[in-house]
């Protein structure tokens, strides 16, 4: 609650309120539609989501599977993503060391329901619809049951490299927010190119 990390933080409630407001505006984290607390503080949730990490006896909610692998970077170790396949009945488990898919790791790849440069424009639907599934054919008979628009495909690996590299400094205490040309960079440096992945600045 606010209050709890208004005295971890040791300033006001109101000094706490007005910080949160500048983060939320800046998209560095999302706030309750009607309350200045915080929902999303990516890669994590506050809100029971449909992907879980596990590590131990301890456990996260993550918006979706990229930020379920930013989770497991930032808390490190052995830790295991727990969804479903295309969000739907057929339950999966990803054992991931340290960030990256382990040994026994289904062959999945991760669905990017439309570009990134337009996820904050409902950056929960975006998420929701960032999904695991078995093949590109799968993505295609899924959009289509579902009448939804197919984006791009991207490998687990491949999705789990943007992870480490998009919130692996996260904890950091000197971290801030990306600019758009580092974010653009990023994507580059995995190997998502071309305009479905190119980033603009928008106000």
């Amino acid at each position: 609650p606010k209050s709890a990390l208004a005295a971890r933080l040791g300033i006001a409630p109101d000094e706490l309120e007005r910080a949160l407001h500048r983060l939320a505006r800046n998209h560095s984290l999302v706030l309750h539609p009607h309350a200045p607390e915080p929902w999303l503080v990516h890669p994590f949730s506050t809100s029971p989501t449909h992907t879980w990490i596990a590590r131990g006896n301890d456990g996260w909610w993550a918006p979706c599977l990229w930020c379920a692998l930013g989770v497991a970077t930032l808390v490190g170790g052995d830790a295991v993503v727990h969804t479903r396949l295309g969000g739907e009945a057929t339950p999966i488990a990803i054992p991931i060391r340290d960030g990256r898919p382990g040994a026994g790791a289904p062959a999945l790849c991760a669905h990017f329901p439309a570009p990134p440069r337009t996820a904050w424009d409902n950056v929960h639907h975006f998420c929701a619809r960032l999904l695991p599934f078995r093949s590109g054919d799968e993505v295609d008979a899924w959009c289509a049951r579902h009448g939804l628009p197919r984006g791009e495909v991207v490998g687990l690996d491949q999705l789990a490299d943007l992870a480490r590299r998009w919130y692996g400094g996260h904890a950091r205490p000197d971290w801030r927010k990306w600019t758009v040309a580092e974010a653009a960079a990023i994507f580059r440096e995995v190997g998502l190119t071309g305009e479905f992945w190119q980033l603009e600045s928008r106000d």
